[in-house]
């Protein structure tokens, strides 16, 4: 069973829950996507085990991702992650996996970019395999503002996008204040461990979330929606 705590309780469903993003950036009066960041952590804050987000995963929360997924018109996601999480092509057509990464280390003959979806993102001098799109952004570090609103060269219309970490590309992101929503799913597991906290690598600062929604499900997931306040 799922239940809905907040902002009033009621029988739900994951795909209930998670049909439509939290908003538009043009309800800002702003052209830019609206970027959600979906994350899964445990009770004592860490995002992996054994380095693999999966240990701390459930259906529900899988349904979650996917159902996010979904609705993306593009994904970002540092290059670690799709090594460590085996990234393959997207279930929805059209959509577009930009994956970021300093070094250039990307694997480009995956299926993930043979299949034409996914697209690398990158400084503009990074050295990175010919054949596969590219947007450059940064000298010695990735200008994330400047990648966001440059999305329109890898789809014509990239209203929703969705971060799927890992920690250091969530926190530049918060860094440059690119998250408008932050879907988060948290494990009731405590791990130990050293792994990373949601965002790493982010300056010292306060940034607003508003509680949208919270769900529980039966094994105690807890499922929840913040909204940036602006």
């Amino acid at each position: 069973m799922i239940r809905r705590v907040f902002p009033d309780s009621a029988a739900t469903t994951i795909a209930d829950s998670y049909a439509q993003p939290l908003g538009r950036r043009s309800d800002q009066c702003s052209s830019a996507p609206w970027v959600g960041l979906c994350m899964v952590s445990s009770i004592d804050g860490s995002t992996v085990v054994g380095g693999k987000s999966s240990e701390l995963s459930s259906t529900n929360d899988m349904a979650v991702l996917h159902g996010l997924r979904s609705i993306a018109d593009v994904i970002l996601v540092g290059a670690g992650t799709v090594r460590g999480e085996g990234y393959g092509p997207p279930r929805t057509p059209s959509q577009r996996v930009g994956v970021i990464t300093g070094s250039g280390n990307v694997d480009t003959t995956l299926p993930l970019f043979t299949c034409g979806a996914g697209f690398i993102v990158t400084t503009d001098s990074t050295k990175v395999a010919d054949g596969v799109d590219v947007i450059r952004a940064g000298g010695e570090c990735v200008d994330l503002s400047a990648v966001v609103g440059r999305l329109r060269e890898m789809h014509p219309s990239p209203n929703f996008v969705q971060a799927e970490g890992g920690a250091t590309l969530n926190g530049a992101l918060l860094d440059a204040d690119l998250i408008d929503e932050i879907n988060l799913t948290t494990s009731p597991l405590c791990v130990g461990g050293s792994g990373p906290r949601i965002t790493t690598g982010a300056a010292d600062h306060t940034t607003r979330y508003e509680l949208a929604q919270m769900v529980i499900d039966d094994q105690t997931f807890v499922f929840s929606r913040w909204l940036r306040k602006r």
